[in-house]
């Protein structure tokens, strides 16, 4: 399951604006990527099915403990509904001891423009790697490998 590719949920109306989050988790111990996963596919499913979605997606790179997930919501109390909703809610506190450091920007941006998760995520990232100096075991700094695909 390397890649579960952008889903539109609800086509918003032109000139709408919507709360894009673009989380790039990573999965500490290979032996909790299985439950990764799975958690992850719970949590998809509530994340499709919750008001105020209108698209998500999920890319996956098991073998590097890395995830992808970027998500735009109607406005930020979708969002924040969406992210204290269970399944999500469980699954996401019982996976946190496993994970290591995440980013997880979110920004305002037009309803229509996917990119923007890509590029926040693509900032996050530079921004955290400019702050810790050089990359770390094999080349990759803290918190990154690449934007997210949405």
């Amino acid at each position: 399951m390397p890649t579960l590719p952008w889903t539109t949920l609800t086509q918003p109306p032109p000139g709408a604006r919507a709360f894009v989050t673009a989380s790039r988790p990573e999965v500490r111990p290979p032996r909790d990527v299985p439950r990764f996963l799975r958690g992850s596919l719970a949590a998809r499913r509530q994340v499709r099915s919750a008001p105020g979605g209108l698209g998500a997606a999920l890319v996956a790179e098991p073998l590097r403990r890395t995830f992808r997930t970027p998500s735009a919501r109607a406005d930020g109390d979708a969002r924040y509904a969406c992210a204290r909703t269970e399944p999500r809610r469980s699954v996401m506190t019982s996976l946190r001891p496993v994970m290591r450091e995440s980013i997880l920007p979110f920004r305002e941006a037009p309803a229509g423009d996917r990119a923007d998760a890509r590029r926040r995520l693509a900032g996050e990232r530079r921004a955290r790697q400019a702050a810790s100096g050089p990359a770390g075991p094999g080349g990759t700094a803290p918190g990154g490998d690449g934007p997210a695909a949405a």
